[in-house]
């Protein structure tokens, strides 16, 4: 055979990696800002401003946006388009697709950062942007999917590196998750509603919520780790068998674990236990791919004394050990029924988002600097100072929302006499004896966000005057010998046994009593089988996955059918789940038009980030709101509200249970009605005038989704919600309240008095016999 090699120079394309870098850097400082400034607003009220764009409701999503998809996703890509050329030995397929997605990505930050702050939001968490920016979000990810996939295809590599693997499941999996969550029916060009609700909606919320830390917080930063982390200590990585098990074991676990964030709620059991037993099985994987980072310095660690970008790589590989700890001890029925909705929660977000993702961030950008500028670092002094300080931050924070979070939670589910009378009523007293922590979170968050200032000084003094540079390699081209197509990729011994052994798994844990004792011994079978097939062949797995790894195709197919099968498990039933048989008995009344009006103003306003609407099965709960909530309680809820943090008291029997006044004066000032309370005050309610007008629209996309509204004429909306809202007038102003029927405050207070109300129905649907009772307790103090 010939050879036909030719010696070859490629240049590589590092312009996108500047650009992600330094976007990554300012819209981090952005993010970190926004967030040290509600972190501060939880212990001044006073400095929501009496403003309707600087409220904590509508600046917590711009914080949460701003860090996940301005400051991790930019430096996501910088990593990315940096090793990914350098482990395939190609340039960027696409100049042109470089760009536009780099700026692209950029207007879709531009456009969060301006919609969030007008109350322009789905009311889903992490998931709030507006749908024409969620279509330039699918739009963008597949054009950066188009240039990485079109890159592979040009590679000089013929194997792919463990880094690579890591990419595309981030690809394939975000697309799916963000489609699927994303999924919403528009009203008009800056409102929709999402197709799923009620418990439907939670279930897809948080398949979508606890994978999206998965795959876009955790899986590519992992492929990074595996690259900048050998080259920055000059050391091989530790174990390549560890790492085809972290990877594998990862993906396929993952994405069944999201139900734990649902523990204790009006979700079917099996589905919190499903849950529940993943994530309890995620502890090996990701402790073997923490290990197997630290490990990496063996040999190296006297550089951990004298080398900035180690200090911060070995601290964010900590912290995700630390993260992937406590993520399943958070998803252990117990332990969740204690940290959920408190501030622990909050704690172990951060821990891994600036801890694990913060850390690897710097660490990076601190390697790159002096490779894209061809200058040494300014200063390493500065970068040791942002590392201390950085780190002593994200300790101060942490540490007062771990004490925060075990103190409000004890404090609201302690009981008296037996577990009859709650020991602590009022829910501020929760809110009071923790506000000393809050400024100690509100410290950390500072000393966090100064060390990033530092490092974009530190970055801008080294770029400064510099020659932008990029990398260069010399390669032998050579023709590419037959890799394993996709059918080869699947008809093989290994992907054959696996497939029988999940499936037989599966069916052992779902089906009938028989049909599940036929799928054990299956099971077995199967194994003995695989045991004996490798025994008596001869054969080792290991030749057949480098050659998988020669060809992208079948190896990505494989991670997403591995993807795919715990989405498939979960997501499918939900379709049905809250029908007629599936609502316990119980089923929401529908809105009229002035509730929907009103709670299309309570997601505006972003009250779902402090108050939760689902009272859990727990004894605290029961006591404190009233009678657990059900799955048909939520039926017509598009999007659902259950939260995932009380700052304030939980909202799901809040109707009838103060008078109309009480909610008009609350909202004007809450610490007139409730001392000591954090809420902002919100004036323009009672200035501003009811959207009428969109409402037809509304309710007729409200009727696809299933939600029987009677009134679909603009007349008979219009009379139906003056009449509602003269009714709601004349009450207050018995009570020296004085509005007007077309005021927000009216329509608001018409939605918190119809939370909780429900019908009871017989066991397949059939009209209500009698009203449910539903009455909330007259004992739990706002």
């Amino acid at each position: 055979m010939t050879n036909t090699a030719t010696k070859t120079t490629i240049e590589y394309d590092d312009t996108p990696v500047r650009q992600f870098m330094i976007a990554s850097i300012a819209w981090g400082i952005v993010g970190m800002l926004v967030g040290v400034l509600i972190a501060t607003q939880l212990a001044f009220f006073q400095l929501n401003f009496n403003t309707p764009w600087l409220t904590f409701g509508r600046l917590r999503p711009l914080h949460t946006n701003a860090v996940i998809f301005a400051f991790v996703g930019n430096m996501m890509f910088a990593g990315v388009y940096y090793s990914t050329q350098r482990l395939v030995k190609a340039r960027t397929a696409s100049k042109f697709l470089s760009q536009l997605h780099f700026w692209g990505w950029q207007a879709i930050i531009l456009a969060a950062a301006v919609t969030l702050p007008l109350g322009l939001t789905r009311g889903k968490e992490y998931a709030e942007l507006i749908w024409p920016i969620n279509i330039a979000v699918a739009l963008i990810w597949v054009v950066f999917g188009i240039n990485f996939f079109w890159t592979l295809g040009r590679r000089n590599e013929r194997s792919l590196y463990v880094a690579i693997w890591f990419y595309i499941s981030t690809i394939i999996t975000v697309a799916m998750l963000y489609i699927v969550n994303h999924l919403s029916i528009p009203t008009s060009l800056t409102h929709s509603y999402p197709i799923f609700g009620g418990v439907q909606d939670a279930l897809v919320q948080w398949w979508y919520g606890h994978n999206a830390v998965a795959f876009f917080l955790t899986t590519p930063i992992l492929g990074i780790m595996y690259y900048f982390l050998p080259k920055a200590a000059g050391r091989p990585v530790y174990s390549y068998r560890l790492s085809v098990v972290h990877f594998w074991s990862l993906v396929f676990l993952y994405i069944w674990a999201g139900p734990h964030h649902l523990l204790n709620t009006s979700l079917p059991r099996w589905l919190q236990s499903l849950g529940m037993i993943f994530s309890l099985m995620l502890w090996a994987p990701s402790w073997g791919g923490m290990l197997n980072g630290l490990l990496t310095l063996r040999g190296a660690w006297d550089k951990l004394r004298t080398d900035p970008v180690i200090k911060f790589f070995v601290a964010g590989v900590t912290f995700y050990g630390m993260s992937t700890f406590e993520g399943p001890l958070l998803s252990i029925r117990p332990v969740n029924a204690l940290a959920h909705y408190s501030d622990w929660i909050i704690a172990h977000v951060h821990a891994g988002a600036l801890g694990w993702n913060g850390f690897m961030a710097a660490g990076m950008f601190y390697w790159l600097a002096p490779r894209l500028w061809n200058r040494p670092l300014h200063s390493v002094a500065a970068a040791n100072m942002h590392f201390w300080l950085g780190l002593v931050g994200i300790l101060l924070y942490v540490s007062s929302m771990w004490v925060s979070g075990i103190t409000q939670g004890l404090m609201l589910s302690a009981t008296h006499e037996n577990g009859t009378v709650l020991a602590n009523p009022n829910f501020l007293d929760a809110v009071t004896s923790t506000m000393f922590l809050m400024h100690i979170r509100a410290l950390g968050g500072f000393m966090f966000l100064a060390g990033f200032i530092i490092l974009a000084w530190n970055i801008w003094k080294t770029a400064s005057g510099a020659q932008a540079v990029n990398g260069t390699v010399e390669v032998f081209v050579e023709e590419k010998p037959k890799a394993m197509g996709l059918i080869g990729g699947f008809a093989n011994a290994p992907v054959i046994f696996i497939t029988l052994l999940i499936v037989f798994a599966m069916g052992w844990g779902a089906l009938p009593r028989v049909a599940s004792g036929i799928c054990l011994w299956a099971f077995l079978g199967t194994f003995m089988a695989m045991i004996a097939h490798k025994e008596f062949t001869k054969a080792t797995w290991g030749q057949w996955y480098e050659r998988l790894l020669e060809n992208a195709l079948p190896f990505t197919v494989l991670t997403a059918v591995s993807v795919f099968i715990g989405g498939i498990v979960q997501i499918i039933p939900t379709v049905i789940i809250d029908t007629a048989e599936n609502i316990e008995g119980v089923r929401q009344i529908p809105y009229t038009p002035l509730e929907l009006a009103g709670r299309d103003i309570y997601v505006r306003e972003g009250c779902y980030n402090c108050h939760s609407q689902q009272i859990r099965t727990l004894v605290g709960d029961v006591l404190r709101y009233g009678d657990y909530s059900k799955m048909g309680e939520s039926i017509y809820d598009h999007p659902y509200q259950w939260g995932s943090k009380r700052t304030g008291p939980d909202l799901a029997r809040e109707g009838s249970k103060y008078p109309n006044s009480w909610h008009f004066f609350h909202m004007r000032d809450p610490r007139q009605i409730s001392p000591g309370s954090r809420m902002p005050n919100y004036p323009w309610l009672f200035t501003d005038q009811t959207d009428i007008a969109s409402l037809r629209r509304k309710i007729e996309v409200q009727r696809k989704l299933g939600v029987p509204f009677k009134e679909t004429t603009k007349d008979e909306i219009a009379a139906s919600c003056l009449a509602q809202g003269e009714e709601i007038v004349a009450n207050l102003k018995t009570a020296s309240a004085e509005t007007t029927p077309d005021r927000e405050i009216v329509a608001l207070i018409s939605y918190l008095q119809k939370l909780g109300k429900s019908e009871k129905v017989g066991p397949h649907g059939e009209q209500p016999a009698e009203p449910a009772k539903t009455e909330p307790p007259k004992t739990a103090a706002k």
